[in-house]
């Protein structure tokens, strides 16, 4: 989502496109998926502001509360936004503890397809949420002998 769209939606939601906002978003929207310390990192590296990790993390939770971010739980217990609420696949990194987008309409269709028609006992199902937990893969090399 761009700026004007970002402002939009916030006034969508009765809410300022103040300075910090706007931060937030521009950080965002060049991380991709990041906690409130990456994105306080980002802003005071990149953006010259002064914020504070409180402040962005409210300003985040509050975007993942309206829908226009959405949020998720690492497993070292700390909170990841995520610029891209569209529909899609996480898949987390659970060594470096960062999270990629799969983007893969036609699996999520037939996923969506297979889960719609069953009735789960005492739950009406919302939404669907799919992580994939994985690790790095690395080439090994050989190092040669002189």
């Amino acid at each position: 989502m761009g700026i004007e769209q970002f402002k939009t939606a916030l006034k969508r939601h009765s809410l300022k496109a103040t300075p910090q906002r706007l931060a937030v978003h521009e950080a965002m929207m060049c991380l991709g998926h990041a906690s409130a310390d990456m994105v306080t990192e980002y802003i005071r590296q990149n953006l010259g502001t002064n914020v504070t990790v409180a402040s962005v993390y409210n300003i985040l939770t509050q975007l993942s509360c309206l829908g226009i971010y959405s949020h998720r739980m690492s497993a070292n217990n700390k909170m990841y936004f995520d610029v891209n609420s569209f529909r899609h696949i996480h898949i987390y990194d659970c060594e470096n503890h960062n999270f990629k987008d799969l983007i893969d309409d036609e699996l999520m269709d037939m996923i969506e397809a297979r889960l719609g028609r069953k009735k789960f006992r005492g739950f009406k199902i919302e939404d669907i949420d799919i992580q994939l937990i994985g690790r790095p893969t690395r080439k090994r090399t050989v190092a040669k002998q002189n």
